[in-house]
């Protein structure tokens, strides 16, 4: 019937509750009507209350519901705006570093530049020093404040070719000597030694030489310097004053050749002397004799 197939669902619907069977209805039904009353009144309490709780609910859920967007909105916007700064953050270090790359790269030109300049300086540098030194030898040798040290250097050349000259016709004059210059701790002097080819080579001062010697030796110099000067200057006359008293007849021949050997190359030579053989060779002689009274008489012979 229609009460037990309700029941059949009741209990298919209310699967946790016990069975209710019609002698358990029967007994509910027989309940006075005011516990009914009762129970319908807090059935009803806890429908409302049930009705209530599911309005709180469903209104917390729509707070949380909103609470949620805007947190996510909120939330949004601020990674938003943290994702801006560290952009912002990230180009500026950008801009910063490319900054800091130009200035290395204007470094590395300059540098660059410098370091040309610097090699172009060294170069110069180098050549100054080779013209510095080569002018330091030059003050080493003949620098000095006076020109001493100079006309000292010209002259020790000047005395070298001097003395070419006068060896060579020392070499007809008298041969067993040589003229060297006196050798110095700070190099050749102008002072004059004569080498004894006889004695082994052994040199000596010219203040050793005898009188008829030192004629010889002085001869061969002024000599010498005449065939110096026909480099540029022609020499044309040699005057010897006396000196010849003191040589020996063998000596005071090969003088005399020397001279004739002058005289033949075109020159001309004037010799003061008292030495009557050499007024002999003499072919043009200017003699000079005394009066008295201070006065004298020239007398040329041909």
């Amino acid at each position: 019937d229609k009460l037990a197939a309700w029941l059949g669902a009741f209990g298919a619907d209310h699967p946790g509750s016990e069975a209710l069977a019609r002698s358990g209805l029967a007994a509910m039904l027989a309940q006075p009507a005011g516990q009914m009353a009762r129970e319908r009144a807090e059935l009803n309490a806890l429908d409302g209350a049930e009705a209530n709780a599911a309005a709180v609910l469903a209104e917390r859920r729509g707070q949380r519901e909103r609470h949620a967007a805007e947190l996510a909105r909120t939330e949004g916007v601020e990674g938003a705006g943290a994702a801006a700064a560290a952009l912002d953050a990230v180009q500026a270090e950008r801009a910063a570093a490319q900054e800091a790359a130009a200035a290395l790269r204007l470094q590395l030109a300059q540098d660059d530049a410098r370091r040309a300049q610097a090699a172009s300086i060294l170069g110069e540098l180098a050549q100054q020093q080779v013209v510095e030194r080569r002018w330091g030898q030059l003050s080493e040798l003949i620098g000095s404040s006076d020109g001493k040290k100079f006309r000292n250097y010209a002259q020790q050349f000047t005395l070298d070719v001097l003395l070419g000259y006068a060896n060579s016709h020392l070499g007809q004059l008298a041969r067993r000597y040589r003229l060297e210059r006196v050798p110095g701790a700070a190099g050749p002097s102008l002072g004059l030694l004569v080498r004894d080819l006889d004695m082994g080579g052994e040199v000596r001062s010219v203040n050793s030489l005898s009188g008829g010697e030192s004629f010889l030796v002085s001869l061969a110099l002024a000599l010498g310097l005449a065939s110096l000067s026909s480099n540029r200057v022609r020499v044309e006359s040699l005057f010897i004053d006396e000196g010849f008293g003191s040589l020996d007849s063998e000596t005071l021949r090969i003088a005399m050749d020397a001279l004739d050997g002058l005289q033949s190359m075109g020159r001309k030579v004037g010799v003061i002397s008292h030495v009557q053989e050499m007024t002999d060779r003499i072919a043009t002689r200017i003699l000079v004799q005394p009066n008295g009274g201070g006065t004298s008489s020239v007398t040329v012979q041909q």
